[in-house]
């Protein structure tokens, strides 16, 4: 664990930056560790919704089991091998669909999916997607979870390929030029199984400490034959 004391979530009034490209052409690790306490805005017809991240996981590509790309390159995964700064968008089981930003040079298929934040802005529209898509009762569970936060922030596999580096996008990620401090834990990551499960290698799921909005914990069952 690494990090200051955490403050209170609030929307900083300080000016925004909004990172190109080459801020997402790095170490995944690195990049899904300074997503946290991110923004992310999304921009439709209805209004926008903004959100600060609050737990991200990280997924290494070929080198990763547990990564989609880890047996190469398909039409579902495509994006994944773009370029940095852009959305890998994947339907999950054929019901839901999960959001990562896909990072490191074009071609190591790198990205950190975005498991969890708190909407800071624009919450009744927000909280009305995922009323209509079942049920959330609280504000602590618009987002809790990368299905929940797909929803709230209406993305879908009509998003896969979209960037998040220009900030009058439909989906833009941005920090505060003053961030609030955090402090960050990381642990195995959620809902995987095999050998991308071992805590000792992939401790890869990073999160902000003390946050009501990070998903709970909940290791894969082994299956009894």
């Amino acid at each position: 664990m690494t990090g200051t004391t955490a403050g209170p979530a609030q929307v900083p009034t300080a000016p925004w930056q909004v990172p190109g490209p080459s801020w997402y052409d790095r170490d995944v690790h690195t990049v899904a560790r300074d997503l946290l306490g991110a923004y992310v805005t999304r921009r439709t017809a209805e209004g926008d919704v903004t959100l600060r991240l609050t737990e991200v996981e990280a997924y290494a590509g070929a080198v990763d089991p547990a990564s989609h790309a880890y047996r190469g390159r398909t039409e579902r995964n495509r994006s994944m091998f773009g370029a940095p700064g852009r959305l890998y968008v994947y339907r999950h089981l054929g019901l839901h669909h999960c959001v990562n930003v896909v990072c490191g040079p074009a071609g190591t298929a790198s990205a950190v999916l975005l498991r969890a934040g708190e909407v800071v802005a624009g919450t009744d529209l927000a909280r009305s997607r995922r009323t209509a898509a079942g049920r959330c009762d609280s504000d602590r569970q618009i987002a809790r979870g990368p299905a929940r936060l797909t929803v709230a922030l209406a993305l879908d596999r009509e998003d896969d390929g979209v960037g998040v580096t220009d900030a009058d996008g439909a989906v833009v990620v941005h920090l505060p030029v003053d961030p609030l401090p955090r402090t960050i834990a990381t642990g195995p990551r959620v809902g995987v199984g095999g050998e991308g499960a071992d805590p000792s290698r992939f401790g890869w799921r990073s999160w902000l400490v003390d946050e009501p909005s990070v998903s709970a914990y909940r290791p894969v069952a082994r299956r009894v034959r």
